[in-house]
């Protein structure tokens, strides 16, 4: 197979696993296999932990680009990328060895335009890094319509099926970067975003039945940034409302989920933007309050606003609350 694919791994702060990722790169069944590293401005000993390993295999290629984030990164990667095919990884994670060789031997009657996806495992590890839990996720194949509805379910744990377009899992024609790359504006969802618009624009997605991917959960993975993850939520429900306005019904569950944990947590700029794209009728209060208009929506927000916690959260609740409602129960 007259084929070259490229592997860009992208890394901030990631000194730590950038071996083991690299070394799953290098391990590829697969030849040839171009291994790129983009370090995205990273602060710790990245650099060093690079240049060592380059010692030993000078045909990794190693670049620096001050911090930009994981689309940035990306994006990248993909312009010094020479193969035909790319996978993305995380520096904190790895691919299976038969992966690139495995997906690549699917390829015949697919055509082109084309993305190639795997199952993947989740491996959990504790704050000294040995290995607590190891959890597969078979995918299996999904029609687009499938795909675009699981997509729009965020955060995963709404869903109840896995996520079933994990980057690392995936490879695919370097030239669908030149449809689209990926969206500056997000710092996370930028994986969900990229390939709902390659499922608008009809490219195939072609599942590949290997766990193809090892996906690391530490206590540094930026999907426990709950800020950062509420935020790049919203900005991908806006961005499909601009683009995509016939799939915002699907985003309906995940703006509920969104609009409540706002409410609850007095997240004033997360609810204006959220109350602007969520479809009525909304149950706030765990479905305590059904609100069938958006100026009561509003009105009920600025109340919360001026509510103690522990008046309508039970879990805001310490024993001089408790006692203290007790007390109002009984005389009311």
């Amino acid at each position: 197979m007259n084929t070259s694919v490229s592997v860009v791994i992208t890394t901030f702060n990631k000194a730590q696993y950038l071996e083991q990722s690299v070394k799953s790169v290098l391990a590829q069944t697969f030849s040839p296999v171009e291994c790129i590293i983009v370090d995205d401005g990273s602060t710790d000993n990245t650099r060093q932990f690079a240049d060592k390993l380059i010692q030993y295999y000078p045909q990794i290629q190693y670049f620096y680009k001050d911090n930009g984030g994981v689309s940035s990164a990306r994006n990248f990667g993909a312009d010094k990328a020479t193969g035909e095919w790319i996978q993305f990884l995380d520096a904190d994670d790895w691919i299976h060895e038969d992966k690139i060789r495995f997906q690549l031997s699917c390829l015949e009657g697919t055509g082109d335009n084309v993305v190639f996806y795997s199952d993947y495992e989740r491996v959990y590890v504790d704050q000294d890094e040995n290995i607590i839990e190891t959890k597969p996720h078979v995918v299996g194949a999904l029609t687009k319509e499938q795909l675009i509805e699981r997509l729009l379910i965020c955060p995963d744990f709404l869903a109840d099926s896995p996520f079933p377009l994990l980057q690392q899992s995936m490879l695919f024609k370097k030239k669908l970067l030149d449809q689209r790359n990926f969206d500056t504006r997000l710092k996370a969802c930028e994986d969900r975003e990229w390939v709902l618009e390659l499922l608008q624009r009809n490219v195939r997605f072609v599942h590949t039945p290997i766990i193809g991917a090892y996906y690391r959960k530490h206590r540094f993975n930026l999907t426990d940034n709950s800020s950062l993850m509420r935020e790049s939520y919203i900005k991908y429900f806006e961005i499909v409302l601009t683009n995509h306005k016939n799939l915002v019904i699907l985003c309906q569950k995940s703006i509920k989920y969104l609009i409540e944990k706002s409410f609850e947590e007095k997240d004033q700029e997360s609810f204006t933007r959220l109350a602007k794209l969520v479809e009525l009728p909304v149950y706030l209060l765990n479905g305590k309050i059904k609100v069938n208009h958006r100026w009561l929506l509003n009105l009920l927000y600025s109340i919360r606003t001026m509510t103690p916690n522990f008046l309508l959260y039970e879990r805001y609740r310490g024993p001089r609350s408790r006692k203290l409602l007790s007390i109002i129960s009984r005389r009311a």
